[in-house]
């Protein structure tokens, strides 16, 4: 059993789901590479070979310093034509799926999107995905002799911690890397937002707020607790918040250790991205809001008054 695991990098810094899915991979046994790419790759490969990312290959120019999709899959088609994985894992980001999604076509090589569950059943790789807002779950199995790509869901696995790596330099030929695109610049969002696919704290806003004007009641709360802010679908249509902060069907999947709805009432399109969180809070004032059937912890009433009470509670508990 061989498995590649792609590392990502953004702005120069792995991004911490490379670290789970170096923890999918030893869960597997068998032979680990990992493979990030980027403009100086050996200190980031060094950090994942003190985690336990086995033979860590690091790939280093220039052209690797954003992300590009068609040199990162000419730059891990070529590897994985070297290195003959059984099994390849990314990560199910925005850039990760994109990217694997791509890779997939290229290498005409079997796909599963966004797993809950990678394990092994003999020399076969096994993936669970769910369907239908998580009522219904399938096993996918690998229908072919080619590798087996698989995006894993962030925060399903924890980060792997230790264990044995080296670090090997890899070098590819110079026509891989390029591309009809150029990326020049990369522009984050300025309020440094944590991002809501890597959170472990998410607070969300609802339509229950009656206005964007009243947004940074629970914005506070977020920032207070050192969490992603995320809003419901019927918001974003509304204007009041950017697409980027949309967690539900058409907007992001999360998978947080603590997930906090205030003015959600609990749609079906909303719970399907949310429903996996470890922990639930809902703040809402109608009592029999859908979001209270999937609560761990429930809170009747006003959030106009609930929610600046929390924020100072928090406050005052992180003070001393």
């Amino acid at each position: 059993m061989k498995t590649l695991i792609i590392a990502l990098q953004k702005d120069g810094k792995l991004v911490p789901a490379s670290f789970e899915l170096i923890e999918v991979a030893k869960s597997l046994g068998g032979e680990v590479t990992t493979v990030v790419l980027a403009e100086n790759a050996e200190a980031l490969a060094g950090e994942l070979a003190q985690r336990g990312g086995g033979q860590v290959l690091a790939v280093s120019s220039h052209e690797l310093k954003y992300f590009n999709d068609e040199i990162y899959v000419n730059v891990l088609s070529s590897l994985i034509s070297k290195h003959t994985p059984d099994l390849v894992l990314g990560p199910a980001t925005f850039y990760g799926k994109s990217l694997v999604s791509r890779l997939a076509a290229r290498n005409g090589a079997p796909m599963a999107s966004d797993v809950s569950n990678v394990s092994r059943n003999g020399d076969d790789v096994v993936v669970a995905r769910s369907h239908y807002g998580g009522s219904v779950i399938s096993n996918v199995v690998r229908n072919s002799d080619k590798p087996f790509l698989v995006t894993v869901r962030p925060k399903i696995y924890p980060e792997s911690k230790d264990g044995d790596g080296r670090v090997v330099v890899e070098t590819v030929d110079a026509s891989l890397l390029q591309s009809k695109m150029v990326v020049k610049e990369l522009k984050i969002e300025a309020t440094g937002a944590v991002s809501l696919t890597e959170a472990d704290i998410i607070v969300s806003a609802g339509r229950g707020m009656k206005g964007p004007e009243h947004l940074p009641i629970v914005r506070e709360l977020a920032d207070v607790l050192g969490a992603a802010f995320g809003a419901s679908r019927a918001i974003v249509d509304a204007g009041w918040i950017p697409y980027s902060h949309q967690v539900g069907q058409t907007g992001k999947t999360v998978n947080p250790k603590l997930y906090v709805a205030v003015g959600i009432s609990g749609a079906i399109q909303h719970l399907v991205g949310m429903r996996t969180s470890g922990t639930i809070v809902a703040v809402n004032k109608d009592k029999d809001a859908p979001i209270f059937n999937i609560a761990n912890y429930g809170i009747v009433g006003d959030a106009f008054e609930i929610v600046p009470a929390l924020t100072r509670k928090f406050k005052q508990e992180l003070a001393t």
